[in-house]
């Protein structure tokens, strides 16, 4: 691994190589925050297709592609005479050092080398660390200072962004609405929801109403993702290796149709059971790390 002087002198390389490219490459010259947008989404999403098949060679890549879109911005940013790399570094770190008051005083905002605090313990200056318990304290702190800060969230549920997912907007606003106390006081006590739910489902996909049924859809959605997280699992995560699980015996059966000289349209569905059934069964040899690459 490299040191504190390496990783700063890397950086100011990266910087330098984009100041030249802005000024002297024609694409990189013309692009705005607006071009820029739709691949810095693509770019995100590549970094998490790496991140969930845990390809360390794909992961540094794909940071080094984020990262690029971040000092872009920067760059483009400072054109215009509204902020740097200086001020995006300086604005996290003092939001950082803010919204952990059990590891930093707030008071420390604005210094230029913030030294850790001693848990609950005076400080030279006098001022003291908030004590926590946990984790969960750690998380529910993080959420009341946030609406706390200048220019920070005013409500409860104004911090999610309209564009995340729909179903990783959901985890995000149930998990922010636990924060404040609005929650099942105990986690068995969701499954009567959901089953509520998936019965009012069925209710209306009997009658064939299409819009109530959508709506019912929407709230049994809604409903597991939160028994799931009642439970701490992430939804998003545990559906996205469901995608690639799909995907690998789909395709184990489409290759081993081929084989055959037949199409899968051409397939009988007993055939098509057979060998969905003989992909699952080869995967149970093959460990997880495997799969995913």
């Amino acid at each position: 691994m490299h040191t504190r002087e390496e990783k700063l002198a890397a950086f100011g390389r990266y910087l330098d190589v984009l100041d030249t490219l802005r000024e002297k490459c024609p694409w990189d010259r013309k692009q705005t925050n607006e071009s820029l947008r739709p691949n810095t989404i693509e770019e995100t999403f590549e970094l998490c297709d790496a991140l969930m098949k845990d390809d360390k060679d794909e992961i540094c890549k794909e940071l080094g592609d984020v990262l690029l879109h971040v000092c872009f911005y920067a760059r483009i940013g400072e054109e215009q005479g509204d902020f740097d790399i200086a001020d995006v570094c300086n604005r996290s770190v003092d939001k950082l050092i803010f919204r952990h008051p059990h590891v930093y005083h707030p008071s420390q905002v604005g210094a230029p080398d913030p030294k850790p605090l001693p848990y609950g313990e005076d400080s030279e200056d006098g001022v003291q660390t908030t004590k926590v318990k946990d984790v969960e304290q750690v998380l529910d702190n993080w959420e009341q200072i946030k609406q706390k800060e200048k220019g920070g969230n005013k409500t409860v549920l104004s911090g999610v962004p309209n564009a995340l997912p729909s179903l990783i907007k959901a985890y995000r606003i149930q998990d922010k609405a636990r924060h404040v106390g609005f929650d099942w006081e105990q986690k068995e006590d969701v499954w009567k929801k959901v089953r509520e739910e998936l019965d009012e489902l069925e209710a209306e996909l009997k009658r064939e109403d299409k819009e109530r049924s959508t709506e019912e859809l929407g709230d049994f959605l809604f409903s597991v993702i939160n028994a799931a997280r009642l439970y701490k699992l992430n939804p998003d995560n545990a559906l996205e290796h469901t995608n690639q699980k799909f995907i690998r015996r789909f395709n184990y059966v489409e290759e081993h149709t081929l084989k055959q000289g037949k199409l899968l349209t051409e397939t009988s569905l007993e055939e098509k059971d057979r060998l969905w059934e003989e992909a699952k069964t080869s995967e149970r040899n093959v460990p997880e790390k495997k799969k995913n690459k």
